[in-house]
């Protein structure tokens, strides 16, 4: 999270258009001396102009510009991607947001691999991310899958009760929907270890050959969404967020 000030103080113009992921601080000069931004009703003289967020009302393009605590985005992973804020040789999922999102501190809440698909909420909400993804929470994920093996119906018991991995962890029993064709379904986890659906495929003799995840939580990836989308969570989503790392 950014804090932007302390009530009742300051801060440029800029700046504020800025966390607020309305515009970059160069976008938001070039909108200030295109008269595109208004404070309270009159237009600064440059984009230093100083407001105090609490009182002011700061309009760019003739939207009023509101100050959130946190941000709460919605992606929808595509293959390729790493889920880091920063890497030196890889694409980050972070990479797919404009710009103007940079300076908000948006990290992604857990990982997922860089050729797994799906669902990814990314947040400057380190507590709500703490609480999400503590194993006493069992916040549950569920995947869509396909294998390059059929499944049994013994292999898919084994699953349930939960397997031990090749470095002796015992997994917790996970759900496993098994679609008619053998070969793929959905599986819904309460943790999250490392790798961990190959992993228990591995223990089963068989391999992923596709993973995508399709609900985090209370969230459920919006299947207009396209891959390598994004969009804010909505109010009903973020409540219902909230709620659940209560």
């Amino acid at each position: 999270m950014y804090v932007l000030s302390k009530e009742g103080s300051c801060v440029r113009l800029d700046k504020f258009l800025s966390v607020t992921a309305t515009a970059t601080r160069s976008e938001a000069t070039k909108a200030v001396r295109a008269h595109r931004v208004l404070v309270n009703g009159v237009p600064p003289k440059n984009a230093a102009h100083q407001i105090d967020p609490e009182r002011d009302v700061v309009e760019y393009g003739g939207r009023v510009v509101t100050y959130r605590a946190h941000h709460y985005i919605l992606l929808n992973k595509p293959a390729g991607y790493v889920s880091a804020t920063d890497d030196g040789r890889e694409q980050t999922v972070l990479d797919l947001l404009p710009h103007k999102y940079t300076d908000l501190g948006l990290f992604p809440c857990g990982r997922l691999d860089k050729n797994t698909l799906g669902l990814m909420l990314l947040t400057d909400d380190g507590e709500l991310a703490h609480r999400l993804l503590s194993p006493r929470r069992h916040v549950t994920k569920r995947y869509y899958f396909r294998v390059k093996f059929p499944l049994t119906a013994e292999e898919c018991a084994r699953f349930r009760a939960g397997l031990v991995l090749e470095d002796g962890y015992e997994t917790k029993p996970a759900d496993i929907d098994l679609h008619e064709d053998m070969h793929s379904g959905v599986i819904t986890l309460v943790e999250g270890k490392y790798h961990q659906i190959k992993r228990m495929m591995l223990a089963l003799h068989n391999q992923i050959t596709h993973l995508e995840r399709i609900s985090f939580g209370p969230l459920t990836l919006p299947p207009d969404l396209a891959r390598g989308a994004w969009r804010p969570l909505t109010p009903e989503e973020e409540a219902a967020l909230l709620a659940a790392a209560e």
